[in-house]
Formats: C-alpha cells, structure tokens, sequence
C-alpha cells in the first residue's frame, strides 16, 4: 500500500501542549519496523497548493495564515499556536490526503500518514485543525472529474462539524459521522448521517451501531472514493474521547470497515484523525492497529503490483 507521509508533517510545539505532534514520525517508523511499510511505498507531498486551498477555505482566512497575522482568538480556536513550519506542515498534510486519494483510486487503497482534519472551517481552523484536508482533496476531485459520489466515514470520537458544514449542499459527498453526542464539538451541524453516542460507549454498543449503518450506508450511496477517517480516541483512557473501546474493539472496528469496503470493491484512503494516548508512541501504536487491519483484510492486494 502506497502512503503520504513526510517528515515535515512534524513540527515543535510549546512544551506541554495537548497535541501529540510526535505521533506522525512515531507511526512512519512503527509501520516500517512492523514490516507493514516499506520506503519504496512512502510518497513525499509537496506542499498543496494555495489555489486548490482556495477551493475551500477563504481568501482572508488564507492570507492570516500565510502573514502570521490570525487574531489571538483565531489562534485560540484553533488550538495550535502560528508559526511558519506550522502553515508548511499543514499544507503538506492537505497535499498527502490529495495523493492518497489519487492513489486509492488508482490501487484501491492508500493511506496519508496524517489528515482527517474534520474541524477546519472555511474561514478558520479549530480543535487542532488548520486546513481541511478532506474537503480540499474533495474539491480537487471534482474538479479534475475523478469522482461523481464520495463518502466520508468518520468515526473520530468527535462530529465532523466541518464537513458537515463544507458537504451541506452537495448531494454528491455523503457525509457520515459516529461521534459522541455529548463531545466536542458543542455546536454540531448535521452531517447526512450522524450516528450520536453516550459516554463510556463500550465495544458491543459501538460495533452495533457500526453494523447497523455503515452496510446501509455503503449501499445507498454507491461512492466512487471512500474517504476513511479512523480516529482512535474513541478508546479508553484517550484525554479527549469518553468513550470506552478496548484494542481488540479498535482491530474489530477497523476490520469491520475494511471488510465491508473490499467487499465492494470500493477505493478508500486512510486517514489518521484523532487520538490522544498517554504518549505519542502509544498513540502511534492504536493508529497502525487501521494498518494491521488493512494488511489482514487486503493483504496482497494492498499493492499497486497486485
């Protein structure tokens, strides 16, 4: 399976900052050294760019980021703080998910090695998103008549309030979101499909409910691309997510979502979203468990050779 990933797609932070910036690099080698990798299959993305952004996000909101001039509230709501390397990471993690997308429709599946930044308004970036990868790549897509459907899994344990609010007059993105219901974001636009959970939703109930709408989902909407935004911090003990999956829960979503889309034949491009493990390594380790899957369920045929 070909990936996005470079090493720019990490940037300092202040210390103590909540993110796990870490993450990104921490998964690159993890994969490599679990074999499910290899360099040959990473792509290095240029930076994306400032045309396709526009595609999406606004002039104004643009030009703060490329000037450093975002007011302090801005920053705030974006929870990352500005700086140059920031505004270059970003772009380059919107480029690997435009990559990925390219190749999932080429090899059927692929994978940025970052992206699902699901809370990236047009006009601002909040909870840790700057750039809408997702919606840029999407837009891309259209434009070049790669796609006439698309769909948007999201099983990040937060709404995608952003695609939501991109996708809300566009009959041809589905947007699908499995999020919970008393999680952040507070303000939630409704998403084609939004499937709301309780706190300290366990394995069983969440499998349920995944088995429940995504078969239905997939067959209505018929997509040409799905893009799979597979946040972790749906698991116990994420700081962020109140929720209660174990690791056998997250292999059991994640083979789950794979199998129904190999079924089916559709193209799928992976996407990292949220996670917020005690550390960046741990939080590595529960995202590769949606790369274990990938070679469980796709094996052989996740090569572009295949």
């Amino acid at each position: 399976m070909r990936v996005s990933y470079s090493d720019g797609y990490y940037v300092p932070l202040p210390d103590g900052h909540p993110f796990p910036m870490a993450k990104f690099p921490a998964l690159n080698r993890r994969l490599q050294a679990e074999g499910l990798l290899a360099p040959a299959d990473v792509v290095t993305p240029r930076q994306a760019d400032w045309t396709d952004l526009r595609r999406v996000h606004t002039d104004d909101y643009l030009s703060a980021l490329a000037h450093g001039t975002l007011s302090d509230r801005a920053e705030r709501r974006m929870g990352l703080p500005w700086s140059k390397r920031l505004v270059y990471r970003s772009r380059l993690a919107v480029q690997g998910t435009i990559n990925a997308a390219f190749m999932a429709l080429t090899d059927g599946l692929s994978a940025n090695l970052a992206g699902g930044t699901h809370h990236a308004f047009p006009d601002h970036g909040e909870g840790f998103c700057v750039l809408n990868d997702v919606a840029v790549a999407i837009r891309v897509l259209q434009t070049a008549c790669w796609v006439r459907r698309v769909l948007i899994v999201d099983l990040d344990v937060h709404q995608g309030n952003a695609n939501a609010a991109v996708f809300a007059d566009d009959d041809a993105v589905f947007t699908f979101s499995m999020h919970g219901a008393k999680n952040y974001p507070f303000e939630k636009p409704p998403s084609s499909l939004d499937v709301p959970l309780d706190d300290d939703t366990t394995d069983a109930p969440y499998l349920k409910a995944l088995r429940t709408y995504l078969p239905k989902t997939l067959d209505a909407v018929q997509p040409d691309l799905v893009f799979y935004l597979g946040g972790i911090d749906v698991a116990a003990d994420d700081r962020f997510g109140r929720m209660a999956l174990t690791r056998d829960g997250l292999h059991a979503r994640d083979r789950y979502v794979l199998e129904q889309l190999r079924a089916r034949g559709l193209p799928v491009a992976l996407l990292l979203s949220g996670g917020y493990a005690e550390t960046p390594d741990r939080t590595a380790d529960l995202h590769a468990i949606t790369h274990r899957e990938a070679d469980r369920v796709y094996g052989a045929a996740s090569s572009p050779a295949a």
